[in-house]
């Protein structure tokens, strides 16, 4: 067989298990929307049996043959090209996946199933000893995935690897205790400032009926693909793509609080429109996959706040926003609107976190996935430490733990490692912003004009359309012409928040 028949042949066999692992997306996302609570059980055994299917498929011997053959020939000879990165790509993830056993990975698949069922149940009673047996199985899992992982190196590197390639503790470490030191002084600058937003119009009354056609009508002047995807709600915001032209993204609504819809949705859009910009054809492959999360974190929170927390874009949209809500919002002007969505103040939920304060809820969560990683924390003492650590980093205790601990679901899917990866979107968020600003020219005057095409063109052409031809580094390298720094996103913050303020 010639390089060119056994790179078909790879092709197609990772070709059928993203589509066997898809089925497993579209039976998640089921059962966080629609599914009766009566089939958890059952949806457990189904999500587990697909997840055993999958991993023997992606460790079967015939692959290493395929790609052993591969690595030596022409093919390779251009990591970036098409052919080059989907070999080195699905060699990286054939090496990893082969480090775990079968009866692990069925273990935790069925773990995190049973989980994220134990911690919805467990946040609507505020009641934590209920979720942490499923917890303390988790963790308990997800150390021996680490251990076989790591090769004696660091536990939490092996699983931060998944999500963020080559990234490492000891350097997050470092960034995260830079950007502390930047943004502690500015949120004291803030809470002291003499200047506040009026928050209060927020929590009038903001029918959900009329917020669902606002932000699906937000959503898709941003550039989110309604024949390709749609928009549900959930507990928990997410994306997920269960095909090349099937992207869900899920919001949460509260009659009472509308930015918390508003810029969920936003939030959701930005990774969808990443979803619907990677190459269908090479769906499956490398090339047609996202290259890491803190990229894909990027996008979302591009979207989100750089665009969607904007003075053009609250303009663009206001009048909008006081004919569909006009109890709520006839008697205030467009800049209160927009100072008020833009508020500083250290508060307890993370997804609805102001942009100042919210790298220090991802700072808590690092630090507690370490400890509980290394041995250092226990599951059972999560929630005096969770309190612990927001009084120190920001000056709050929660008065529960549904607001507290409780709050997000990754930890309950066994996804620990991916915190980090939110901070790393924020600072490549702020970079590509800049570039993509250098490149178009004013994007706020485009904002203001409903003209998002675009920043949207530019980041599919830059970001979206490689897949994971290049690594997260050499993407951002490539875009911007710099490697990944703070520099833009501290500039961005003291830079709007300093004239929000009057600092």
């Amino acid at each position: 067989m010639n390089g060119n028949e056994t790179f078909d042949q790879l092709a197609k066999f990772t070709r059928e298990t993203a589509l066997l692992e898809s089925i497993s997306y579209n039976l998640e996302w089921d059962e966080r929307t629609y599914m009766p609570t009566g089939g958890r059980a059952y949806r457990a055994d189904q999500v587990t049996y697909l997840a055993g299917m999958t991993h023997r498929r992606r460790t079967d011997p015939q692959m290493g043959d395929w790609i052993a053959e591969l690595q030596q020939s022409e093919l390779a000879s251009d990591r970036h090209s098409d052919a080059g990165a989907t070999i080195h790509r699905i060699g990286r993830d054939f090496e990893r996946a082969c480090k775990l056993p079968q009866d692990l990975v069925e273990a935790l698949s069925r773990a995190t199933v049973v989980g994220q069922q134990r911690w919805e149940d467990a946040r609507k009673a505020d009641d934590f000893a209920a979720f942490l047996p499923a917890l303390e199985e988790i963790i308990r899992l997800k150390i021996e995935s680490a251990e076989r992982l790591a090769d004696g190196g660091n536990l939490y590197d092996a699983l931060l690897d998944e999500y963020e390639e080559d990234a490492r503790s000891e350097q997050l470490t470092e960034v995260f205790r830079d950007l502390r030191s930047e943004l502690v002084p500015l949120v004291a600058a803030i809470r002291d400032s003499k200047t506040q937003p009026n928050t209060d119009l927020l929590r009038r009354n903001f029918p959900v009926d009329a917020q669902r056609a606002f932000c699906k009508q937000a959503a898709e002047a941003v550039g989110f693909d309604f024949t390709r995807g749609r928009l549900d709600e959930t507990s928990h915001p997410f994306c997920t793509s269960l095909g090349p032209s099937d992207c869900r993204i899920l919001t949460r609504y509260d009659a009472h609080w509308f930015p918390g819809a508003l810029y969920g949705t936003l939030h959701e859009a930005g990774h969808g429109i990443y979803d619907q910009g990677l190459r269908g054809d090479q769906f499956g492959l490398p090339p047609g996959t996202y290259v890491s999360l803190g990229i894909h974190e990027s996008q979302s929170r591009m979207w989100e706040n750089m665009v969607g927390r904007s003075l053009p874009f609250c303009q663009h949209f206001y009048g909008e926003l006081q004919r569909t809500f006009p109890e709520a919002l006839s008697d205030f002007d467009v800049n209160a609107f927009h100072f008020a969505v833009n508020t500083v103040e250290p508060s307890l939920i993370r997804v609805e976190a102001d942009e100042v304060t919210y790298n220090l809820h991802i700072i808590i969560r690092f630090e507690l996935e370490q400890a509980l990683i290394s041995g250092d924390l226990k599951p059972k003492d999560l929630p005096d430490a969770w309190n612990q650590k927001y009084q120190e980093y920001l000056g709050i205790t929660p008065p529960n733990n549904a607001d507290g601990v409780l709050q997000d679901v990754h930890w309950s899917a066994g996804l620990l490692g991916y915190f980090p990866t939110y901070t790393l979107g924020n600072l490549i968020a702020a970079q590509l912003f800049d570039a993509a600003g250098e490149a178009l020219g004013d994007l706020d005057a485009m904002f203001g004009k409903g003209e998002f095409t675009p920043l949207r063109s530019w980041l599919n052409e830059n970001i979206h359309r490689h897949g994971r031809v290049y690594s997260p580094n050499e993407l951002v390298q490539r875009a911007t012409g710099k490697p990944i720094t703070s520099q833009p996103l501290v500039g961005y913050l003291k830079q709007k928040f300093g004239a929000l303020y009057n600092l």
